[in-house]
């Protein structure tokens, strides 16, 4: 009898990475949720990271995220990384640049993995490894008329 891990569903996909963008326009969720399909998949995890309405106690009214021209590159480089650590079938990240309002989309990941347990982890590690190191910057607006920036994602 073949072990579990002999089921081609186990071993690793060719090209996990499958979407990686930074974009002037909307994201859609649906976009990058049907970029992470994989049959062999038992678990998907997707992280959305939206505009909110305040920051470190004061009102925000509007901000917008810029970014270095290898902002792209960076992201896939922090995808490849996900990749040769955690066992993930496909794999997909977009960040949105320009002015976005209050509720606005303003990154999308997802990660789908053989088990629930590393698609969590996986996708974790996407987001958080992107927020720290992808050179995408944002411009918060307070109500108060001050204004900050912020070197996140």
């Amino acid at each position: 009898m073949a072990a579990i891990d002999d089921h081609p569903g186990e071993q690793a996909a060719q090209d996990p990475i499958k979407l990686i963008a930074v974009r002037d326009t909307p994201l859609s969720l649906d976009e990058v949720f049907r970029a992470v399909g994989d049959d062999s998949a038992g678990g998907t995890a997707l992280f959305v990271g939206t505009v909110r309405n305040h920051d470190g106690g004061a009102d925000v009214d509007a901000l917008g995220y810029s970014c270095h021209p290898s902002a792209e590159a960076e992201m896939r480089r922090i995808a490849e990384k996900v990749v040769a650590e955690f066992p993930v079938r496909a794999l997909a990240a977009v960040h949105r640049i320009g002015d976005l309002g209050i509720g606005d989309l303003a990154v999308v990941v997802a990660v789908s993995c053989p088990h629930r347990g590393e698609a969590f982890e996986a996708c974790r590690k996407l987001i958080d490894d992107l927020k720290h190191e992808v050179p995408i910057w944002k411009h918060q607006k307070f109500s108060d008329g001050t204004d900050e920036w912020v070197g996140a994602c």
